[in-house]
Protein backbone atom coordinates (compact mmCIF):
# COMPACT_ATOMS: atom_id res chain seq x y z
CA UNK A 1 0.00 0.00 0.00
CA UNK A 2 1.64 3.11 -1.09
CA UNK A 3 1.58 6.32 1.13
CA UNK A 4 0.07 9.30 -0.42
CA UNK A 5 0.25 12.80 0.37
CA UNK A 6 -2.62 13.48 2.57
CA UNK A 7 -2.28 16.01 5.36
CA UNK A 8 -4.21 16.03 8.24
CA UNK A 9 -6.11 19.85 7.82
CA UNK A 10 -3.21 21.71 6.36
CA UNK A 11 -0.69 19.66 7.67
CA UNK A 12 0.80 22.25 9.96
CA UNK A 13 2.31 20.14 12.03
CA UNK A 14 3.66 17.50 9.85
CA UNK A 15 4.06 13.94 9.62
CA UNK A 16 3.33 11.38 12.77
CA UNK A 17 3.55 7.44 11.94
CA UNK A 18 1.78 5.16 14.75
CA UNK A 19 2.17 1.60 14.58
CA UNK A 20 -0.28 -0.79 15.81
CA UNK A 21 -3.22 1.59 14.62
CA UNK A 22 -6.16 -0.84 13.64
CA UNK A 23 -7.78 -0.97 17.13
CA UNK A 24 -7.30 0.16 20.90
CA UNK A 25 -4.29 2.83 21.97
CA UNK A 26 -3.05 2.75 18.54
CA UNK A 27 -6.36 3.73 17.04
CA UNK A 28 -7.12 6.45 19.62
CA UNK A 29 -3.53 7.84 19.23
CA UNK A 30 -4.63 8.34 15.26
CA UNK A 31 -7.96 10.13 15.76
CA UNK A 32 -6.64 12.91 18.03
CA UNK A 33 -3.33 13.52 16.01
CA UNK A 34 -5.14 13.66 13.38
CA UNK A 35 -7.78 16.22 14.99
CA UNK A 36 -4.93 18.19 16.00
CA UNK A 37 -3.69 18.51 12.50
CA UNK A 38 -0.77 15.59 12.20
CA UNK A 39 -0.51 14.05 8.92
CA UNK A 40 -1.04 10.64 10.86
CA UNK A 41 0.09 7.66 8.59
CA UNK A 42 -1.10 4.33 10.20
CA UNK A 43 0.56 0.97 10.67
CA UNK A 44 -1.71 -1.62 10.35
CA UNK A 45 -1.36 -5.08 9.41
CA UNK A 46 -4.24 -5.71 7.44
CA UNK A 47 -5.26 -3.54 4.24
CA UNK A 48 -8.66 -3.84 5.39
CA UNK A 49 -8.27 -1.95 8.80
CA UNK A 50 -5.75 1.02 7.05
CA UNK A 51 -8.38 1.40 4.40
CA UNK A 52 -11.42 1.72 7.43
CA UNK A 53 -9.26 4.08 9.23
CA UNK A 54 -8.31 5.96 6.10
CA UNK A 55 -12.69 6.33 5.54
CA UNK A 56 -12.97 7.68 9.15
CA UNK A 57 -10.62 9.88 9.97
CA UNK A 58 -9.78 12.72 7.60
CA UNK A 59 -6.25 13.27 7.36
CA UNK A 60 -5.02 9.80 8.16
CA UNK A 61 -2.92 7.47 5.50
CA UNK A 62 -3.14 3.75 6.00
CA UNK A 63 0.45 2.16 5.88
CA UNK A 64 0.64 -1.93 5.76
CA UNK A 65 3.63 -2.54 8.55
CA UNK A 66 4.58 -5.92 10.36
CA UNK A 67 6.63 -4.83 12.87
CA UNK A 68 8.22 -7.95 13.14
CA UNK A 69 9.38 -8.22 9.90
CA UNK A 70 12.32 -6.56 8.19
CA UNK A 71 11.03 -6.44 4.66
CA UNK A 72 7.99 -4.95 6.29
CA UNK A 73 9.47 -2.28 7.81
CA UNK A 74 12.12 -1.45 5.15
CA UNK A 75 9.01 -1.11 2.56
CA UNK A 76 7.50 0.71 5.39
CA UNK A 77 10.54 3.38 5.62
CA UNK A 78 10.41 3.46 2.07
CA UNK A 79 7.33 4.76 1.32
CA UNK A 80 7.38 7.67 4.28
CA UNK A 81 10.60 8.62 3.08
CA UNK A 82 9.47 8.75 -0.35
CA UNK A 83 5.35 10.92 1.07
CA UNK A 84 7.71 13.32 3.53
CA UNK A 85 10.73 13.76 1.28
CA UNK A 86 13.04 16.60 2.99
CA UNK A 87 10.32 17.65 5.30
CA UNK A 88 11.13 14.49 7.33
CA UNK A 89 8.89 12.60 10.38
CA UNK A 90 7.16 14.97 13.03
CA UNK A 91 7.17 12.11 15.44
CA UNK A 92 7.18 8.11 15.60
CA UNK A 93 4.84 6.57 17.97
CA UNK A 94 6.12 3.07 18.55
CA UNK A 95 2.65 1.25 20.48
CA UNK A 96 2.76 -1.80 18.19
CA UNK A 97 2.34 -5.17 21.16
CA UNK A 98 0.63 -7.70 22.69
CA UNK A 99 0.54 -9.40 25.60
CA UNK A 100 1.14 -13.27 25.81
CA UNK A 101 0.35 -14.71 29.23
CA UNK A 102 1.48 -18.00 31.10
CA UNK A 103 3.46 -18.76 34.17
CA UNK A 104 7.38 -18.91 32.93
CA UNK A 105 8.01 -22.31 34.30
CA UNK A 106 5.47 -23.57 31.34
CA UNK A 107 5.88 -21.26 29.03
CA UNK A 108 7.26 -22.39 25.54
CA UNK A 109 10.20 -20.94 25.16
CA UNK A 110 9.04 -20.03 21.45
CA UNK A 111 5.91 -18.25 23.03
CA UNK A 112 8.49 -15.75 25.03
CA UNK A 113 10.47 -14.94 22.15
CA UNK A 114 7.91 -14.05 20.49
CA UNK A 115 6.55 -11.65 23.17
CA UNK A 116 10.47 -10.50 22.73
CA UNK A 117 10.44 -10.06 19.12
CA UNK A 118 6.67 -8.09 18.82
CA UNK A 119 6.75 -5.35 22.19
CA UNK A 120 10.67 -5.46 21.92
CA UNK A 121 12.68 -5.81 18.80
CA UNK A 122 10.15 -4.93 16.38
CA UNK A 123 9.96 -1.29 18.45
CA UNK A 124 14.06 -1.02 18.01
CA UNK A 125 13.74 -2.10 14.29
CA UNK A 126 11.28 0.35 13.03
CA UNK A 127 12.81 3.19 14.98
CA UNK A 128 16.23 2.33 13.02
CA UNK A 129 14.20 2.35 10.12
CA UNK A 130 12.84 6.22 10.63
CA UNK A 131 15.25 7.89 12.37
CA UNK A 132 17.27 9.57 9.62
CA UNK A 133 13.75 10.81 8.74
CA UNK A 134 13.34 12.08 12.77
CA UNK A 135 16.67 13.29 12.57
CA UNK A 136 15.67 15.37 9.83
CA UNK A 137 12.60 17.17 11.41
CA UNK A 138 14.21 16.90 14.98
CA UNK A 139 10.91 14.82 15.45
CA UNK A 140 9.94 13.12 18.46
CA UNK A 141 9.44 9.36 19.41
CA UNK A 142 7.24 7.86 22.11
CA UNK A 143 7.45 4.36 23.05
CA UNK A 144 4.66 2.94 24.51
CA UNK A 145 5.40 0.61 27.72
CA UNK A 146 3.32 0.13 30.74
CA UNK A 147 3.21 0.19 34.52
CA UNK A 148 4.37 -3.34 33.93
CA UNK A 149 7.51 -1.95 33.00
CA UNK A 150 7.79 -0.95 36.50
CA UNK A 151 6.00 -3.54 38.66
CA UNK A 152 6.08 -7.11 37.33
CA UNK A 153 3.27 -9.70 38.21
CA UNK A 154 2.71 -13.38 37.74
CA UNK A 155 1.72 -15.03 34.37
CA UNK A 156 3.05 -11.71 32.62
CA UNK A 157 6.68 -12.66 33.07
CA UNK A 158 7.51 -12.56 29.12
CA UNK A 159 5.48 -8.96 29.17
CA UNK A 160 7.24 -7.33 31.57
CA UNK A 161 11.15 -8.17 30.22
CA UNK A 162 9.85 -6.68 27.08
CA UNK A 163 8.51 -3.67 28.89
CA UNK A 164 11.13 -3.67 30.94
CA UNK A 165 13.87 -3.71 28.20
CA UNK A 166 11.56 -1.10 26.59
CA UNK A 167 12.20 1.13 29.18
CA UNK A 168 15.74 0.78 29.13
CA UNK A 169 16.25 1.05 25.71
CA UNK A 170 14.42 4.52 25.43
CA UNK A 171 16.32 5.55 28.48
CA UNK A 172 19.65 4.66 25.96
CA UNK A 173 17.50 6.74 22.99
CA UNK A 174 17.05 9.62 24.70
CA UNK A 175 20.58 10.09 25.69
CA UNK A 176 22.46 8.83 22.73
CA UNK A 177 19.82 11.27 20.26
CA UNK A 178 20.22 14.69 23.16
CA UNK A 179 22.47 16.26 20.09
CA UNK A 180 20.11 16.29 17.64
CA UNK A 181 17.03 17.28 19.28
CA UNK A 182 15.19 14.27 19.13
CA UNK A 183 13.01 13.85 22.17
CA UNK A 184 11.93 10.46 23.37
CA UNK A 185 9.12 9.71 26.00
CA UNK A 186 7.61 6.54 27.64
CA UNK A 187 3.80 6.33 28.21
CA UNK A 188 3.33 3.78 31.16
CA UNK A 189 -0.22 3.23 31.07
CA UNK A 190 -2.25 1.17 33.99
CA UNK A 191 -5.45 -0.85 33.15
CA UNK A 192 -6.86 0.25 29.23
CA UNK A 193 -10.12 -0.69 28.22
CA UNK A 194 -8.95 -2.15 25.21
CA UNK A 195 -9.08 -5.65 22.99
CA UNK A 196 -5.21 -6.59 24.60
CA UNK A 197 -7.44 -7.96 27.28
CA UNK A 198 -9.73 -10.09 25.37
CA UNK A 199 -6.53 -11.29 22.92
CA UNK A 200 -4.53 -12.20 26.51
CA UNK A 201 -7.83 -14.28 28.04
CA UNK A 202 -7.90 -15.83 24.72
CA UNK A 203 -4.23 -16.85 25.11
CA UNK A 204 -4.54 -17.72 28.26
CA UNK A 205 -7.29 -20.09 27.79
CA UNK A 206 -5.46 -21.53 25.19
CA UNK A 207 -2.27 -21.96 27.39
CA UNK A 208 -4.48 -23.63 29.97
CA UNK A 209 -5.69 -26.21 27.37
CA UNK A 210 -1.97 -27.38 27.08
CA UNK A 211 -0.83 -27.33 30.43
CA UNK A 212 -0.38 -30.73 32.10
CA UNK A 213 -2.25 -32.27 35.05
CA UNK A 214 -0.20 -30.98 37.56
CA UNK A 215 0.67 -27.76 35.88
CA UNK A 216 -3.20 -27.24 35.84
CA UNK A 217 -3.28 -28.10 39.51
CA UNK A 218 -0.45 -25.82 40.45
CA UNK A 219 -1.64 -22.74 38.52
CA UNK A 220 -4.97 -23.16 37.64
CA UNK A 221 -5.93 -20.72 40.67
CA UNK A 222 -3.74 -18.23 39.81
CA UNK A 223 -4.98 -18.54 36.03
CA UNK A 224 -8.48 -18.06 37.38
CA UNK A 225 -7.34 -14.71 39.66
CA UNK A 226 -5.92 -13.75 36.43
CA UNK A 227 -8.63 -14.35 34.31
CA UNK A 228 -10.70 -12.49 36.86
CA UNK A 229 -8.97 -9.47 36.56
CA UNK A 230 -8.56 -9.12 32.55
CA UNK A 231 -12.45 -9.27 32.55
CA UNK A 232 -12.81 -6.67 34.84
CA UNK A 233 -9.83 -4.76 33.48
CA UNK A 234 -11.44 -4.59 30.00
CA UNK A 235 -15.26 -2.84 31.56
CA UNK A 236 -13.53 -0.31 33.82
CA UNK A 237 -10.10 0.09 32.11
CA UNK A 238 -9.84 4.05 31.04
CA UNK A 239 -10.55 4.88 27.67
CA UNK A 240 -7.78 4.45 25.13
CA UNK A 241 -8.32 8.19 24.54
CA UNK A 242 -6.51 8.81 28.17
CA UNK A 243 -3.05 7.71 26.69
CA UNK A 244 -3.52 9.34 23.38
CA UNK A 245 -3.90 12.70 25.56
CA UNK A 246 -0.96 12.24 26.87
CA UNK A 247 0.86 10.89 23.45
CA UNK A 248 -0.04 13.82 21.99
CA UNK A 249 1.42 16.32 24.62
CA UNK A 250 4.64 14.39 24.20
CA UNK A 251 4.63 15.16 20.39
CA UNK A 252 3.24 18.63 20.98
CA UNK A 253 4.61 20.36 24.13
CA UNK A 254 7.51 22.56 25.02
CA UNK A 255 9.06 20.82 27.56
CA UNK A 256 7.62 17.04 27.23
CA UNK A 257 8.17 14.67 29.98
CA UNK A 258 9.87 12.16 29.61
CA UNK A 259 7.47 9.74 31.16
CA UNK A 260 3.56 9.28 31.26
CA UNK A 261 1.83 7.69 34.13
CA UNK A 262 -1.45 7.18 32.70
CA UNK A 263 -4.14 6.36 35.51
CA UNK A 264 -4.27 6.48 39.39
CA UNK A 265 -3.33 2.64 39.35
CA UNK A 266 -0.40 3.38 37.92
CA UNK A 267 0.85 6.39 39.63
CA UNK A 268 -0.01 4.04 42.85
CA UNK A 269 1.82 0.99 41.70
CA UNK A 270 4.88 3.16 40.68
CA UNK A 271 5.08 4.89 43.78
CA UNK A 272 5.01 1.77 45.72
CA UNK A 273 7.24 -0.02 43.71
CA UNK A 274 9.79 3.51 44.40
CA UNK A 275 9.55 3.87 48.04
CA UNK A 276 9.38 0.50 48.98
CA UNK A 277 11.79 -2.62 49.07
CA UNK A 278 11.30 -5.63 46.98
CA UNK A 279 9.51 -7.79 49.66
CA UNK A 280 6.85 -5.12 50.59
CA UNK A 281 5.93 -4.89 46.72
CA UNK A 282 6.50 -9.03 46.64
CA UNK A 283 3.47 -8.91 49.73
CA UNK A 284 1.33 -6.38 48.03
CA UNK A 285 1.11 -7.95 44.54
CA UNK A 286 0.83 -11.66 46.60
CA UNK A 287 -2.38 -10.01 48.76
CA UNK A 288 -4.00 -8.70 45.76
CA UNK A 289 -3.83 -11.95 42.79
CA UNK A 290 -4.14 -13.89 46.64
CA UNK A 291 -1.04 -16.38 45.61
CA UNK A 292 1.41 -16.91 48.14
Amino acid sequence: MAVGERPGEDGRRGAVVVTGASSGIGEACVRRLAGLGFHVIAGVRKVEDGERLRGEIPGVTPLVLDVTDAASIAAAAQAVRDATGDRGLAGLVNNAGIAVPAPVEHQPIDDFRHQIEVNLIGQVAVTQAFLPELRAARGRIVNMSSIGGKVAVPLLGAYAASKFGLEGFSDTLRRELRPWGVHVAVIEPGTIATPIWDKGIASGDELEATLSGQAKRDYGPLIATVRTASEQGAKTGLPPDAVAKDVAHALTARRPRTRYLVGREAKSRALLARIAGDRIVDNAVARVMRWG
